[in-house]
């Protein structure tokens, strides 16, 4: 990360890493297939992290808790890293390759929820459930990932990360009792009573969402 960045990623061949790093050239393409993968050394080992996390939660677990749990894992070992995180965040600001190889990258973690979800949620569950529900969660991670490391490290990404599951819990308990109610219709006088009961309604409805 140092030599991309006082050098530029475009200046710094393969052969140069190897050097600063003490290995030769053939240990480096052991580990990494090309050098746009040298930006993302621990991408590799956190999705085998997230998927210990899934393999390990029980039958009992309820499938988007377990996803929950794994993403909460993956964003604290991704701040047991700061400095490799916030100097990537630099690169890949500067460096269009990067930055595409890093939604690539992501892309990876919501491949494995989405089919971790897919074989575990309900099967009357709606067939879009599973990918929404995995693009949502990997959503809100990013959006705390991305705010702590444009703050250079100064917000609280796990608090964020926890109000963002919160709330997706609380649309799944929205459309849980939604689906399982029955729907009442009624049609009621134009009063300003009834009109004040229905903005009730209504606005408890919004608390809900």
């Amino acid at each position: 990360m140092a030599l991309f960045l006082d050098e530029g990623y475009a200046n710094v061949t393969v052969e140069a890493v190897a050097e600063a790093s003490s290995v030769s050239r053939r240990t480096v393409f052991r580990h990494f297939e090309s050098k746009d993968e040298l930006a993302f050394p621990d991408h590799t080992e956190r999705l085998g992290l997230v998927e210990r996390c899934l393999v390990d939660a029980t039958p009992e677990t309820d499938p988007v808790e377990a996803v929950i749990a794994a993403t909460e894992e993956s964003l604290r070992d991704f701040l047991s890293r700061p400095e490799l995180v916030l100097r990537r965040y630099k690169l890949t600001r500067v460096v269009p390759e990067l930055r595409k190889r890093e939604v690539i990258e992501h892309e990876r973690y919501v491949v494995l929820t989405r089919s971790f979800l897919r074989d575990h949620l309900p099967a009357d569950a709606p067939p879009f459930q599973a990918t929404a529900l995995a693009a949502l969660i990997d959503a809100i991670h990013r959006s705390a990932l991305g705010n702590w490391v444009r703050s250079g490290g100064a917000t609280d990404a796990i608090a964020e990360v926890k109000a963002g599951m919160e709330w997706v819990r609380r649309l799944m308990a929205h459309q849980s009792t939604y689906s399982t109610s029955p729907l009442l219709l009624a049609s009621l006088p134009d009063t300003p009573h009834n009109r004040r009961v229905l903005t009730s309604l209504r606005d408890a409805a919004e608390e809900v969402l």
